[in-house]
């Protein structure tokens, strides 16, 4: 016990360096809920443009989480389970998204679904379907972006997962497909939700990919991160009301995780 309780003791050296680094990152979160002005708070979530944002913010988000949820899962079996050749190139493209400049992922879009892009030409040419700077445009961009989070989430619950449970279905006579979907999905379910939960959050506060392909249209393209930035320009008070907003949905994020990582914690 009393090696127990020395090994919790945080030497003293790491004290000043943690306590600036949790000022540090604490301090601005707290400077934002002071300085809102929360008398105007009711009437700026009243405007007409910010509740647009607003939904189109949600909508988009979740609209880019379920698009994340068909192509991500599937593609995180295949770089845990999958022993073909190149998985590691695979997986170092699929998280090129997470250290990317959203700009560039923006840019990059336009380039490959833009009205002269390797697929937009082809399907303005063949179908008059135009992307960018539409609501599709939005998804499009928050999916490229968030749906990594979901793939590494689903990938390290795979490799977790115990792979036996699999065996035995597959050796009472179990397919590929039945083994998957009766038992592979409920062992990573709380991986699964995870990583929804955070390619949600990550789809709702993305910025710079969806203002590079589709713009910044009220009632069409602009979602809160770019209601805020309009609106710091002309009435900073609205930008923080905005700000306190996604602030909140935030915090809501981390409390659905919360029972996730606290079992995890005490697993280990």
């Amino acid at each position: 016990m009393s090696r127990a309780r020395e090994g919790t003791r945080v030497p003293a050296p790491l004290l000043v360096p943690a306590a600036l680094g949790a000022a540090f990152l604490v301090l601005p979160v707290l400077g934002l809920l002071v300085r809102t002005p929360w008398s105007q708070l009711a009437t700026q979530l009243a405007d007409p443009a910010v509740g647009e944002a607003l939904r189109l913010s949600l909508v988009s988000a979740t609209l880019a989480t379920a698009l994340s949820l068909v192509l991500g899962v599937p593609l995180a079996w295949v770089l845990a389970r999958s022993r073909a050749r190149g998985r590691s190139v695979l997986r170092a493209l699929v998280t090129v998204p997470l250290v990317l400049p959203p700009v560039v992922g923006g840019v990059a879009l336009f380039l490959v679904l833009g009205r002269q892009g390797i697929v937009g030409s082809w399907l303005d040419d063949a179908f008059g379907i135009t992307i960018p700077f539409t609501t599709t445009a939005v998804v499009i961009a928050e999916t490229f972006v968030a749906m990594p989070f979901l793939v590494i989430s689903v990938e390290g619950a795979l490799r977790a997962a115990d792979a036996r449970f699999e065996d035995v279905a597959a050796t009472l006579g179990a397919g590929r497909w039945t083994t998957f979907r009766r038992v592979t999905l409920p062992l990573v379910a709380p991986g699964v939700a995870a990583g929804a939960v955070l390619c949600w959050a990550r789809a709702l506060g993305e910025f710079g990919a969806t203002i590079t392909f589709a713009g910044n249209f009220p009632g069409t393209t602009q979602t809160m991160p770019l209601a805020v930035y309009l609106a710091l320009q002309r009435d900073p008070d609205a930008a923080i009301v905005l700000s306190v907003v996604l602030l909140a949905v935030s915090l809501a994020t981390l409390l659905l995780l919360r029972d996730r990582w606290l079992g995890r914690t005490g697993a280990a």
